[in-house]
């Protein structure tokens, strides 16, 4: 019974560790978009990384608590509060859309092509969840962009970011995955 504890206690420790890096990490921005989304130092990669390591589900709640951050740190911290359209919006774009990161660690073996699989997945759905969002959402509660760009604008503004976020975590993870970090115990 207190090895099942022990066992709980540090896979919590480590659910808070790694969704509080992811929020560092996300802080810091080489670059950011006048609307919300920025590139990153690689704020993925640590909710990603224990998803590799301890599942999907453990994954999947340090993403929520990295998306609560992640909001906290875009209103307090940069100002971003015209970025909050509706609750809805909200709730989609910061707890479920950062949360799906955990999908990554969906492939159990640790080769880094599965590894890269995770990591595109995860962000793919990511991409869908903000690309949704701005589609219908931001066009119909601030009527931005214009109606030609319902679809298109979303797409390439989001895909903006995320195919270098993308770029950057699959590196990571790789680089990760490859020194053979998913067996290192905290």
């Amino acid at each position: 019974m207190n090895e099942n504890k022990s066992l709980e206690t540090r896979v919590l420790t480590e659910i808070v560790v790694f969704a509080a890096l992811s929020a560092v990490l996300y802080a810091i921005r080489p670059y950011t978009l006048p609307y919300g989304g920025s590139v990153t130092l690689g704020s993925m990669v640590p909710v990603m990384w224990l998803s590799m390591r301890r599942g999907v589900r453990v994954g999947l709640l340090a993403g929520v608590i990295f998306g609560v951050l992640a909001l906290f740190i875009d209103i307090l911290f940069l100002g971003a509060a015209s970025i909050i359209a509706s609750p809805i919006q909200v709730i989609l774009e910061y707890p479920v859309a950062f949360g799906v990161l955990g999908l990554a660690g969906i492939f159990h073996r640790k080769t880094v092509g599965f590894a890269e699989a995770g990591v595109a997945i995860s962000i793919f759905i990511k991409f869908l969840i903000h690309f949704l969002v701005g589609a219908f959402i931001w066009v119909y509660v601030y009527e931005f962009p214009p109606e030609w760009g319902q679809f298109l604008w979303p797409a390439i503004y989001n895909g903006s970011f995320l195919l270098v976020e993308y770029i950057v975590s699959a590196i990571l993870i790789a680089i990760l995955v490859k020194r053979g970090t998913l067996e290192y115990a905290l």
